[in-house]
């Protein structure tokens, strides 16, 4: 507030959560920016990527993923509709992720049979190192990636910044939870699927 003309604000307001961003309460910030910085590169980007945030919100419908599964083979979100699905966006290189992966793993095998599937979406360049992580972490599950890093294609669309992030996708392809984790997501588990 103190430097709105000042474009490395938009970093700073970007940092408020980066694990749990909340759109609504950047935005609030967004708009005590000079316009200056509003209208720049920078300003027209942090917008874009607010506007991603939003759309791919609770209540929102989940914006399409399309990507490569560790085969080679072209899988998409579309094609588990009808189920739960926890869209998890991670990376081999990535230790907070990698720490919560065992969770992840009781959660499926506790839930996999009650109409729940996870979609593991990697921001891995290097394919040998994400299929080992997948295997060594025995997440069997569907995975996808486009082998991008952090510009990986969902990345823009999730308004992923930082990994690891979820959204949790109802069967009709509404988002009903974003970045649940641990015993958090096990009882929103238990909670919609009755």
């Amino acid at each position: 507030l103190e430097n709105p003309k000042d474009p490395n604000v938009l970093q700073v307001i970007q940092r408020l959560d980066t694990y749990n961003p909340d759109y609504k309460e950047m935005r609030t910030y967004f708009k005590k920016v000079d316009k200056s910085v509003r209208k720049s590169l920078q300003g027209k980007i942090f917008d874009r990527y607010l506007k991603a945030l939003e759309n791919s919100s609770v209540g929102k419908k989940a914006p399409g993923i399309t990507q490569f599964d560790p085969a080679g083979n072209v899988y998409s979100l579309q094609d588990l509709k009808g189920k739960y699905v926890l869209v998890d966006f991670w990376a081999s290189w990535c230790p907070p992720c990698r720490e919560e992966n065992p969770k992840l793993v009781a959660i499926y095998n506790d839930f996999k049979y009650k109409n729940f599937e996870i979609l593991g979406v990697s921001f891995d360049k290097d394919i040998n190192a994400w299929k080992k992580a997948i295997e060594d972490d025995k997440l069997t599950w569907k995975h996808i990636s486009d082998l991008q890093h952090w510009n990986n294609g969902a990345a823009g669309v999730y308004g992923i910044k930082a990994i690891p992030q979820n959204v949790l996708v109802n069967p009709e392809g509404i988002i009903v939870a974003r970045n649940l984790h641990g015993d958090d997501l096990r009882k929103k588990l238990e909670e919609v699927l009755k």
